[in-house]
Formats: C-alpha cells, sequence, structure tokens
C-alpha cells in the first residue's frame, strides 16, 4: 500500500476544490457574516502567508484567544498547514492561568479577539516569548493598547498572497495543534495533537455509527474553538464540505435558538449547561427546529430529565458522548445498537442515558480493585484508553506519571460497563463519594436532582463526616418560578423511591447559581470549599 501522510492540508485542500460554494456563516461583534469554502480557503491562505512575513516558522507555536468565528477557523488551518503548531488557548482561565500557558507552550505569536486585549495587556509584562500581537476585529482600526508590536488582522490579510502554498513536506506525526486543559486544581496540562491523529479523529466523525457529519449537514458549534478543538468539529466539517454556522462571542440561549432556526442546524454540539439553557428558552419561546438531526452533549453527564424532554416534548434527538483533552476528544458515542430498539421509550433512555460504546479505532479497559471489571453494569472501575487520537503524555510536564502508564491514558473517571458494551460515567476518581466503605455516584444523585420539573441545576459534592468518612450534599438551583415554593421535604420525598437510604445526601442547599469552570462544568471544588467554610461557621 502507498506510504501518503495524514495532514491537514489535505482537508482545506478538498473543501477549497470540491465544496467552493459551500458556505462558513460566522457571528462577529458586528453581525452575521457569510464566506464561500472558496473565499474562506483564499483568505486562510492570505494569513498563512501573512504570518511567514512576520516570522512563522515550522514548529513554532502560534497562540489564539478568540470566539468561534471565521477568523479563528482561518487559524485553525494556516497556522498548522504551514508547518507551525495551533494553540488555542482558553479566554475563560484566570490571567495566571493564561500567563501560565503561553509560557509554557512559549508562544511566539498571539492573535487575539478585541475583546480579549485587555486581559492580554494585564499579562503582557509577564509573556517571555511573544514576538507580535495580531487583533483580531471588524472594526477597521485597532483598537487603542499597549500591547507592542500590534498588528491589524484584516490589514495583514490584505498584504498576504490569495494563492500561498501550504506545506507538502510535512510529516504526518509533526505537532499540529495544542489545547491545555481547563484546570480545576493545580496549573493547566498541556496535550499535543498530531497532523496523523487530527486527521483520523477527524475521519472517527463522519461514521454513521459515531455522530456521522456529513456534506449535508449544517453544524453548528457551540462548545468552543478554544477547547478541545470544539471537539474537532471545525477540522471534520471543512473536511466533508459541511456547512458552519459559529456563533462568535457573548451568545445567549436565544441567540443559538435563532441561529438554528434561521440558518436550519442540522448538528450541534456543548455542554450540558448549554442544553438546559436552550432547553429554558423553548420552554418561554416558540422556534422552528425541525431540521436538527441531534444535538450532542458532553463535557459532564446530561441529566436524563433533561434528554427525555428534548426527545419527547420537542421532538429534538439527543446524542451522549465522552471524551478529553487528551482525547481528542470522541472516545465513546451513545448510539442504539439495531437489535436493542424498542417501542418502550423508558429503555431507549437508559441507553441514551449512558455515554455509549467505543469509537471504532480505539481501545480500552476498566481496572476496578480487583483487576478489570465484568461487564455486568455495576461494578465500577476507572476507565484506560488507548489509540491514534489519544495523547501519549502531557506536554513539558511532570504530571505525566500520574495518568499515562503502560501505553494507556488514564482517565481518572469511574465508569461502569453493561453487557452490551456501553458505559456509563459514575463519577470523577476526586468526586466518588465513599461513605461507610461504600461507594456513592454523585453523578446519578445530580441526574435523579435534575429530572424534577422544578429544578434547573444540580450538584452534589462530598464533605468530610467523624463516622462514616465522607456523606453527600446537594445544591441545587430552582428554576424561576418555584422560587420559594420547592422545599427540602418534597426533594427527598423525590428522591427517596430511587436511592438507597444511605445514598440520600445529608442536606440539601438552595443556591443562586453554581460555580463553574471555564468550560461549562460544574466546579466541585469550589463547591466543597464553600461548603466546608459554612460548616465551620456554624
Amino acid at each position: 500500500m502507498m506510504q501518503t501522510p495524514l495532514l491537514l492540508t489535505q482537508m482545506i485542500e478538498r473543501a477549497e476544490k470540491y465544496f467552493p460554494q459551500k458556505q462558513v456563516i460566522s457571528r462577529t461583534e458586528s453581525g452575521i457574516q457569510r464566506f464561500t469554502y472558496k473565499e474562506w480557503g483564499q483568505r486562510t491562505r492570505r494569513l498563512a502567508s501573512a504570518l511567514t512575513k512576520l516570522g512563522m516558522q515550522e514548529g513554532d507555536k502560534i497562540g489564539t484567544l478568540a470566539w468561534n468565528h471565521h477568523r479563528h477557523l482561518e487559524a485553525y488551518f494556516a497556522i498548522p498547514c504551514s508547518g507551525a503548531v495551533l494553540h488555542t488557548i482558553n479566554i475563560r482561565l484566570s490571567p495566571q492561568h493564561v500567563s501560565y500557558i503561553i509560557n509554557n507552550a512559549e508562544d511566539q505569536i498571539l492573535l487575539i479577539d478585541s475583546d480579549v486585549v485587555p486581559l492580554i495587556e494585564k499579562i503582557q509584562h509577564e509573556l517571555n516569548s511573544v514576538k507580535a500581537y495580531i487583533i483580531m476585529t471588524d472594526s477597521d482600526t485597532l483598537p487603542e493598547t499597549s500591547l507592542h508590536p500590534v498588528y491589524h488582522y484584516e490589514t495583514l490579510l490584505k498584504e498576504g498572497d490569495p494563492s500561498f502554498a501550504f506545506r507538502d513536506d510535512l510529516d504526518e506525526n509533526a505537532p499540529a495543534g495544542m489545547c491545555y486543559t481547563s484546570a480545576t486544581t493545580g496549573n493547566p496540562k498541556g496535550v499535543v495533537y498530531s497532523h496523523r491523529g487530527t486527521v483520523l479523529h477527524s475521519l472517527s466523525l463522519g461514521l454513521t455509527d459515531t455522530t456521522g457529519i456529513s456534506e449535508r449537514d449544517v453544524a453548528l458549534p457551540v462548545v468552543p474553538m478554544f477547547h478541545v478543538n470544539a471537539w474537532g468539529l471545525p477540522f471534520a466539517a471543512v473536511w466533508f464540505g459541511t456547512t458552519q454556522v459559529l456563533p462568535g462571542p457573548y451568545f445567549t440561549p436565544k441567540i443559538l435558538a435563532e441561529l438554528m432556526e434561521s440558518e436550519k442546524v442540522t448538528v450541534s454540539a456543548g455542554v450540558p449547561t448549554i442544553w438546559l439553557g436552550l432547553l429554558n428558552e423553548l420552554e418561554s419561546n416558540t422556534y422552528d427546529l425541525s431540521t436538527v438531526r441531534y444535538l450532542l452533549c458532553g463535557g459532564s453527564a446530561a441529566p436524563r430529565g433533561m434528554i427525555k424532554t428534548f426527545e419527547q416534548k420537542y421532538n429534538i434527538p439527543f446524542m451522549h458522548a465522552y471524551g478529553m483533552t487528551e482525547t481528542s476528544p470522541l472516545a465513546v458515542v451513545s448510539v442504539t445498537k439495531s437489535y436493542l430498539e424498542t417501542e418502550d421509550y423508558e429503555e431507549q433512555l437508559n441507553i441514551k442515558a449512558k455515554q455509549g460504546l467505543l469509537v471504532p479505532g480505539l481501545e480500552m479497559k476498566i481496572i476496578g480493585k480487583d483487576g478489570e471489571v465484568k461487564w455486568d453494569g455495576q461494578e465500577m472501575g476507572e476507565l484506560a484508553l488507548r489509540g491514534p487520537w489519544i495523547a501519549s503524555e502531557y506536554y513539558k510536564d511532570e504530571r505525566t506519571q500520574d495518568s499515562f502508564r503502560d501505553g494507556w491514558l488514564y482517565t481518572g473517571d469511574v465508569v461502569t460497563i453493561d453487557e452490551e458494551g456501553y458505559i456509563k460515567i459514575v463519577d470523577r476518581t476526586k468526586d466518588l463519594i465513599k461513605s461507610g466503605g461504600e461507594w456513592i455516584s454523585s453523578v446519578d444523585i445530580e441526574n435523579a436532582l435534575m429530572a424534577h420539573e422544578e429544578i434547573f441545576e444540580a450538584a452534589v459534592v462530598a464533605v468530610p463526616h467523624e463516622q462514616w468518612q465522607e456523606r453527600p450534599i446537594a445544591c441545587v438551583v430552582v428554576k424561576e418560578q418555584a422560587k420559594g415554593k420547592l422545599d427540602k421535604q418534597e426533594i427527598y420525598e423525590f428522591l427517596r423511591p430511587q436511592f438507597a437510604k444511605w445514598w440520600l445526601p445529608d442536606d440539601i442547599l438552595f443556591l443562586d447559581e453554581i460555580p463553574k469552570t471555564s468550560v461549562g462544568k460544574f466546579l466541585k471544588r469550589a463547591l466543597r470549599e464553600q461548603i466546608q467554610e459554612n460548616m465551620k461557621e456554624v
């Protein structure tokens, strides 16, 4: 067989050649902008040309601090297709973490959205490697800034070559991109993605039995392009000629619903908090979302009640998936096997509520206290993965030895696996609650709580206990119409039929909001600290 390299260049070249009329629809600070793949390809080549003139060399890390829009998508290809490394930086992290990430990666150039300029100005004196700043804006002029040297993105593009030739001699194992974890504890950890891994991961997104992305789709990635490459959707969409709708900065559930309706979106991806917000919007206003093939949900377990409402009330199919920064991220997708399909919706929901089946191309094992666990849906163990788009180490980080052993990535996620091979995330190893020597899954209690029609969000954390070692405490945010009406007793009555008595939370706290990480997951560390501080005061 021919030994041809798997490179990102073949993705953009295919889009330019076979899908020149398909569109990238981008919501920016000034409104909706539309580009054909032909126009977008020329802009991408102009950017590659401009960056090369600025001194970008093979292997250089080029950082982006940007929302989901066409300019960010141009950087997604201009940088790696020129032999450099695309480094997407989470703009929701603290200034200290952003500074750490830029210095650890040794970024040479930063591409920055105009609203992120104040963040970078604050830490500019700490950045050791950055030689140039490029501001991405719809405005014809640069904002006033202390950054230096600073360039205007669109001006650079005008000076760039629209027929700039991408590298044709790249090694498929060379770095194409890198991303850092969202750092719930300690400094963020860097993960480097190769061309080969990114191409194979993109291919997996097109499989019918995974997400089945195709040319016919209109994809709306709500998950940020600065977080695990928007789950790889931008790469796959360009390669397959999929229409892309990029929601831009500061979107709301209303804006998402309007985009889905007006652009006839078929596929969208986001974390559970995004879909909870959309559900609230659908319950307040009417939209035609009949084109949606499915909503893809990952990041953390989706509440069973939310899945049911989307599917039963709004006729919008819901797809569960699982992955992490270290897995590019797609690793597990919940699709129902043909012989398991039934007219009993509750049975179908049992499958949909699990994270699903391992994606073709990957291997897994689940390690419990006595070795690999039984496939019985009961025994818990830590999920370990390996495969061509799974990281093998963290970038310049001694914590590599904590997660990577014997050629496997130990995910830190505790799961069960049933007789059919469906994986269910039970908890993070650090979030499992050990009460009297037995394990309690915070995720199971959270999902049960969020199935209550008056509860908007719920998080369950462990607190120390003298007799039982740890006990669960539930924190809930009730829906607006139920505030002041829903009480603890009613919630306990709702939970009792579903769990053994010792699983029930020792207390239920009503909060205005639950603290979240920079990517929308519940920040349980902050919750634990808050509860323990309150307990000391009492």
